[in-house]
């Protein structure tokens, strides 16, 4: 019996099996396979409902509960509520009940709002209509009701309802348009295509008669990683196997472009498509005010049971002599007498606990919440940081970081796209030493290259030679741009020239355009890519036609891309452009020493190079390669893996041809935005995979490093020369060196910090010296704390990730914030503290994986400096002032227990104990953590150093929440205390009640304890005023409606006898002490002294010891105009040097050539680095000596 046939029917039934976990199979249409084929089992796969809500209406309350009682604050109050409830205690269960129930139920419905806009939109996606080939017919049905094996036709302009593999299209050539605008951000059209054996099926009848299986891996969330094999089987005959993989794939929420229709079937449907599976949250990220806020709530429980234990020994301490015992109106039953002494001891402690619990603000979490959510909106509604080329303004995915932006201390950015404005032009090509620019002046006339090839040869005999038509033909073949030449493209009419329709290129990578629009202009045009074959005009008006045979993707491994064409005269060849690193070492003939030259001149300028070459296949060579082609693509097991070393094996013998070279510019007020985080304090380090010259010139351009700068190179080809150990070590010697001397001179070094991936790789490894594992990264981590600046190049996106580990795990746990554009920066993003994206070119990955989202990289600046800085000042003081108000709050109920007997007598009223959070004192401390703008906007743009002052979690350290509480307990002693001493002397009236002789008032528990109440409200709020910078006319409304509302409150609380009370203890309490003329002088004196000592230490701090922001604020309250010279800013920054820099920066060309040209970019490093090019490792292995000092001091000492 063969019991594989049995182990391949259990494998398909079990879904845990492992052969089942890697692959699939779909049969096309539900059809059975063949007799002769595999037996036709029926396979289980969810149904294509998308499902993105949390809750279900019958498991809301449980679920959202257990989440809510899962945060240690809940938790705790709810143990509270619960002792409350068994035990006899002090105050009313409605007291801890209330507050608790207002603040779950604000966050359930907040929540379950959030979840049924959910359901809406599933609701609206789910039932989408859908048209499905059924026995040769179209019918129509809805989304949520597509099966796996379903044929769907699909129109132009309409989104996939699900991942489908494409069959046919009504292009002749089986292709189809699509974009990916949904899921990656990317707007280009991309081109898909069906299979060769399956393009013909152009009617429904048609596709209905396939029969066909198709094998692939099982779902995997990579958007661009797609493994399959279909199999169509014919009349008796063995069936076909080709292989599939991401170019034939439709994702689901991607758009059909430029195409009429397509038939294709679904393969993935549900929360099984890759868009479903990119759902998953990322990782929760808790900032440093969070972190602040647990260590202080757990100090404050601290305090809280050390209160409880106090209370309780010295109430049995008391109690211990018979004199003292509980008073004989306070009768005890006889269980109570009974029980034992251990357990009446535990009782009385939580019943302390109880009457002490208000020291932990519950409501604190909810205020934090809502400002946080709220304050978010002053970010998207910042009109600064709305971009009108994009169309777009500043997005918040996560508000849970706002104040974590004001604490960012090392800033991880990406080059491309993000320094940059990754908008490519075409500068030059070099083909075996001779230069070729279009449109070059050749005797003061401009030439038009499109008619005749300008050439600048640096050697006498430049004219054109048989390689040259050779390099332009090899751009104009190898890539993947497509040509649109419709006169209207998604509604917008493109390609309009004399009232012409004419071409123009589409590609997801703007290298491509650039390169193809430069032969364009140099006398080569691509036409179009027709049945296989792609055309071209070359410069004699001849169309000449290639067929596209094999196209060898580019990736971040290889960095390389090929096309193996076979011209009209029947020859194979292969094209081949890519990096110098992986285009040199792979070429056997050419002239490399021209080409090499050229291309590191160009990298010092700043331009990115590519280099291309060509290799020539015979017949004999092409079937091989053919071959190992067609075996990996059908592997459907490591296909990655094998189709690599095709392409290895392939791509070798290179004869070199030449290079390009293309321009990236320096985005607006790139440079401006660096120079102003460097002032702030902020190490900025690039992490690019461009090569070394090509960086540094543009972190020159951007100011990152300065003319001064020494640069350290820690690189590939340095530790080939020594050892990796001897260069840490005489790199380390170099900087400690330095800041040695530092102390003994004014002036001291500035460096900056070159390091490549394969070094970083080295450092990250295990040292083979040591014992210890990290010996080689405290070196490095000592050498780079040590640089102004670090530029890590030929970068892989994990080592982007690894070097924001690094840091982050490094001693002093900075606050790290990573910015990109691409999808290659989205392990950094997620890393960092902050993650920030930027909506370039590169798609949309980075903005939908980032923590917030700015049209362009000069947008960080303002929402650091700006924004950052606010949003830390207000939850700072937000923080502190809650801890600081309930400390004056519960510190007079302790006090009093030592004047009652500790019996657990309450000090305030239930109604007092129940709104001073949620009512009395709530609104005021929100509105200043929403508005609160302690210095103008101006000022904290002009004068980046401000931002230092808040730096380092600066207002939440240990001394400062030490001296909030102690004014707290301050202030409560004067509270309770200053009413003792009103309450001092007492007499008897003629009705019997006890007066207070000195102020006339009825002496009780009660208007005691309304009296310390009332000093408290009024002095806690007017606490907050205080600190207020910014009044506005709601502020005045609010502050002041709190205390008119505490007012009028009590007076009706105390003035109406309420029927739905049992009791009324508080019966015109209230009135009767306003009543009393001394009781109002009492409260007045009580709160001024309270106030006292906070005023005089502020005017003591601001005139002996004032910071810079008290500087700026003094300016800014003597009236000296914005523009002038102060101690705090210095002098206006130079509008010529893009918004800030000494004098030193204007005497340097290459430091105001980006504000003098409007962004013209790193070309701009052509003015100083022409003078090297003759050298091109001189602009990096020395500083300018000869170049005048910035004068910004020293950095990282």
């Amino acid at each position: 019996m063969d019991f594989s046939v049995l182990r391949n029917l259990i494998s398909r039934y079990c879904a845990g099996e492992e052969y089942w976990v890697d692959s699939r199979t779909v049969y096309i249409g539900h059809k059975e396979p063949p007799p002769a084929a595999e037996a036709y089992i029926p396979q289980r796969y969810p149904d294509n409902r998308i499902v993105s809500s949390k809750y279900t209406l019958w498991n809301f309350i449980p679920k959202n509960l257990f989440e809510q009682f899962r945060r240690i604050a809940n938790f705790y109050f709810l143990l509270i509520f619960l002792v409350q409830l068994i035990i006899d205690t002090p105050t009313s269960p409605v007291t801890s009940g209330l507050p608790l129930f207002f603040v779950i139920t604000v966050t359930a419905i907040k929540q379950g709002y959030e979840d049924w806009l959910r359901h809406k939109a599933d609701c609206s996606i789910n039932e989408c209509p859908v048209d499905m080939v059924q026995q040769g017919t179209v019918v129509r049905t809805q989304s949520s009701k597509l099966r796996v094996g379903d044929v769907v036709m699909v129109r132009e302009d309409e989104t996939f309802p699900c991942d489908l593999i494409l069959l046919s299209s009504s292009r002749g050539d089986g292709t189809c348009y699509v974009t990916t605008t949904s899921l990656d951000g990317e707007s280009s059209h991309k081109t898909y295509y069906a299979v060769p054996d399956t393009m013909a099926f152009k009617t429904e009848q048609e596709v209905d008669s396939l029969h066909a299986t198709i094998e692939c891996e099982q779902p995997q969330p990579d958007l661009y990683k797609f493994v399959g094999r279909i199999n169509i089987y014919k009349e008796r005959e063995d069936p076909i196997a080709r292989p599939l993989g991401a170019e034939n794939l439709l994702l689901r929420g991607a758009t059909l472009k430029n195409t009429g229709h397509i038939y294709a079937v679904a393969i993935y449907t549900g929360m099984d498509t890759k868009m479903a599976l990119n759902y998953q949250s990322k990782s929760q990220k808790r900032s440093a005010v969070e972190k602040s806020m647990n260590a202080f709530l757990i100090v404050y429980l601290c305090i809280l049971i050390s209160k409880a234990v106090i209370n309780t020994v010295l109430k049995y301490a008391w109690q211990w002599s018979a004199d003292h015992d509980e008073p004989w109106y306070n009768h005890r039953t006889e269980i109570d007498r009974e029980r034992h002494v251990v357990i009446r001891a535990f009782t009385d402690f939580l019943a302390f606990m109880v009457l002490f619990n208000y020291i932990i603000p519950v409501s604190m979490y909810v205020t934090v919440e809502m400002q946080k959510f709220l304050g978010s909106y002053f970010i998207v509604w910042d009109k600064d940081m709305y971009d009108e080329e994009l169309g777009v303004g500043a997005q918040v995915n996560t508000s849970d970081l706002n104040e974590e932006l004001g604490q960012v201390e090392y800033v991880f950015t990406d080059k491309t796209g993000t320094l940059t404005e990754n908008n490519m032009e075409f500068i030059e090509c070099c083909v075996d030493g001779h230069v070729y620019i279009p449109h070059a002046i050749c005797n003061g006339q401009i030439l038009s290259a499109a008619s005749s090839i300008d050439m600048i040869d640096s050697s006498p005999g430049g004219y054109r030679r048989e390689h040259e038509d050779l390099f332009f033909r090899a751009l104009c073949l190898c890539h993947t741009v497509q040509v649109k030449e419709e006169e209207t493209v998604d509604s917008i009419k493109r390609g309009i020239h004399l009232g012409k329709p004419t071409s123009f290129y589409i590609s997801s990578s703007p290298d491509e355009v650039a390169l193809v629009e430069g032969m364009k202009r140099l006398g080569y045009t691509y036409l179009r890519l027709k049945d296989s074959h792609m055309e071209i005009l070359n410069k004699d008006d001849e169309i000449e036609r290639f067929e596209l045979l094999h196209v060898l993707n580019f990736d971040s491994v290889r960095r390389r891309m090929s096309v193996i064409v076979k011209s009209s005269s029947g020859e194979y060849l292969l094209f081949c452009k890519g990096a110098d690193t992986s285009i040199f070492p792979r070429v056997v003939s050419g002239k490399v020493e021209q080409v090499r030259a050229r291309v590191e001149q160009n990298a010092v300028e700043g331009l990115r190079t590519l280099c291309v070459a060509y290799r020539s296949l015979s017949p004999a060579e092409y079937e091989e390669a053919c071959h190992q082609l067609s075996d990996a693509k059908l592997a459907l097991k490591d296909r990655e893996q094998r189709l690599a070393q095709a392409y290895d094996l392939i791509e070798r013998d290179f004869t070199l041809l030449g290079a390009t070279a293309v321009e990236d510019r320096l985005q607006e007020k790139a440079a401006d935005t660096i120079e102003s985080l460097q002032k702030a304090g902020m190490k900025v380090w690039v992490l690019t995979g461009d090569k070394m010259e090509t960086a540094a010139a543009t972190c020159y351009a951007s100011k990152l490093f300065r003319r001064s700068t020494q640069i350290l190179e820690l690189t590939k080809k340095r530790t080939e020369e020594q050892s990796l150990h001897d260069v840490l070590f005489d790199l380390s010697r170099t900087v400690l060196r330095q800041r040695s001397l530092s102390g003994l001179s004014v002036e001291c070094q500035d460096y900056g910090l070159i390091i490549d991936g394969a070094t970083l790789s080295a450092v990250l490894k295990p040292s083979p010296e040591s014992s210890g594992s990290g010996n080689y990264r405290e070196i490095f981590l000592e050498i780079s704390r040590n640089c102004s600046a670090v530029l890590c190049c030929r970068m892989a996106p994990l080592q982007k990730a690894q070097i924001v580990k690094l840091i982050k795990a490094s001693k002093e746990h900075p606050i790290t914030l990573a910015i990109g554009d691409g999808a290659n920066d989205v392990s950094m993003i997620l890393e960092a503290h902050v993650g920030i994206g930027i909506m370039g070119k590169e798609g949309r990955q980075a903005a939908r994986n980032s923590d917030y989202a700015i049209p362009k990289f000069k947008h960080l600046k303002k929402m650091l400096l700006v924004h950052g800085h606010f949003y830390y000042i207000r939850i700072a003081e937000l923080v502190q002032y809650f801890f600081y108000k309930n400390v004056c709050f519960i510190f007079p109920q302790f006090l009093y227990q030592f004047f009652c007997g500790f019996s657990q007598q309450p000090l305030y009223d239930t109604a007092y104990l129940t709104l001073y959070n949620i009512s009395f004192t709530s609104l005021p401390i929100l509105l200043y953590s929403l508005i609160e703008k302690h210095i103008s906007i101006e000022m904290l743009k002009r004068d980046p150093t401000l931002y230092r002052d808040v730096a380092k979690n600066a207002l939440l350290r240990w001394p400062v929440f030490l001296y909030w509480t102690c004014l707290g307990l301050f202030n409560a002693c004067i509270f309770f205390f200053g009413a003792y001493f009103l309450f001092d002397n007492t007499t008897f009236t003629s009705n019997g009640q006890l007066m207070t002789t000195n102020t006339q008032m009825m002496f009780g528990n009660w208007t005691f304890g309304t009296l310390v109440f009332t000093v408290l409200v009024f002095t806690v709020t007017l606490k907050l005023a205080l600190d207020t910078h910014h009044w506005t006319w709601i502020n005045h409304f609010v502050v002041w409606g709190s205390l008119l509302f505490y007012v009028i409150f009590s007076l009706l609380w105390g003035g109406i006898i309420w029927p739905f009370l049992n009791y009324q203890r508080m019966y015109y309490v209230f009135m009767q002490m306003l009543s009393s003329g001394p009781a109002w002088l009492g409260i007045i004196l009580l709160i001024t002294i309270s106030l006292l000592p906070d005023v005089v230490k502020k005017v003591l701090c601001r005139t002996l010891w004032p910071t810079a922001t008290e500087r700026a604020q003094r300016v800014r309250a003597d009236g000296v105009h914005e523009g002038s010279v102060s101690p705090a800013t210095g002098p206006d920054p130079s509008p010529v040097a893009g918004g800030g820099g000494s004098e030193s920066d204007m005497l340097c060309p290459a430091r105001t050539c980006e504000g003098e040209r409007g962004g013209e970019g790193v070309r701009a490093a052509r003015t100083y680095d022409s003078m090297m090019s003759h050298n091109p490792n001189h602009l990096l292995s020395q500083p300018l000596d000869h170049a005048p000092s910035d004068g910004e001091g020293c950095y990282g000492h």
